[in-house]
């Protein structure tokens, strides 16, 4: 079972996924922010055997939660009404900035920062056992 890393954005949103050992976090795609995202994204969930969903908080330089926080608790809302799966939040900061900087800006850079959030998570989660 893999997981799925997602950086929420107003406009797009990057996908990543983990290797079934849960080891490495791969750039998958990038949608839309569209009407059809969470289908989209169940579809994704469904097709690559996903176990759990690791989403970005997103928190300003104070690290309090800055105004996209709100966007995605609704987002986190409703893939709960469509998706039986656990979700865990994963502190991002600057994740599209990393991104970036190790690849420059293209296409794939949300899914590189999802990748970066999905990492994180992964990386905390072996250290912790």
């Amino acid at each position: 079972m893999k997981f799925l890393g997602i950086d929420y954005g107003t406009k797009r949103v990057g996908l990543a996924v983990s290797d079934s050992n849960n080891t490495l976090a791969f750039p998958r795609s990038v949608l839309s922010n569209t009407k059809n995202l969470i289908d989209e994204i169940k579809t994704i969930y469904e097709k690559e055997d996903i176990a759990g969903i690791v989403i970005g908080e997103s928190f300003n330089f104070k690290g309090e939660p800055n105004p996209l926080m709100k966007d995605i608790e609704i987002f986190i809302e409703k893939i709960k009404k469509e998706i039986d799966t656990p979700i865990y939040l994963e502190p991002e900061f600057l994740t599209s900035h990393q991104a970036q900087q190790i690849q420059g800006k293209n296409k794939m850079l949300d899914a590189s920062a999802a990748a970066i959030i999905l990492q994180s998570f992964l990386d905390k989660k072996r250290a912790s056992k």
